[in-house]
């Protein structure tokens, strides 16, 4: 196995040893810039969006993302998706249905 992939690893079980969003968020901070949690933040923010049924012009409005951002996320959803963000929202409750 690679670093990279070590990497990973260690990173998927460190957020699954997460109990609460206190800790989620004391985490986050430590391991990001203010700048790539905000990035983060907006792309599910994005990303529920555009589950929802809005369109560009609105998310862009309402998040501040670039039309590119919003195409990739978009892209990911359709196309790519490994299921990470469906998954998420369903938890959530926020799922289309």
């Amino acid at each position: 196995m690679n670093n990279t992939q070590e990497n990973l690893e260690l990173l998927y079980k460190a957020i699954l040893t997460l109990e609460n969003e206190k800790e989620c968020a004391a985490f986050l901070a430590d391991l990001c810039t203010p700048q790539e949690l905000n990035s983060l933040a907006q792309r599910l923010h994005v990303a529920d969006m555009l589950t929802k049924g809005n369109v560009y012009n609105k998310i862009v409005e309402e998040t501040g993302a670039s039309t590119a951002t919003i195409s990739r996320v978009n892209k990911t959803l359709n196309y790519q998706a490994a299921g990470g963000y469906r998954v998420v929202f369903e938890r959530l409750g926020r799922d289309k249905a």
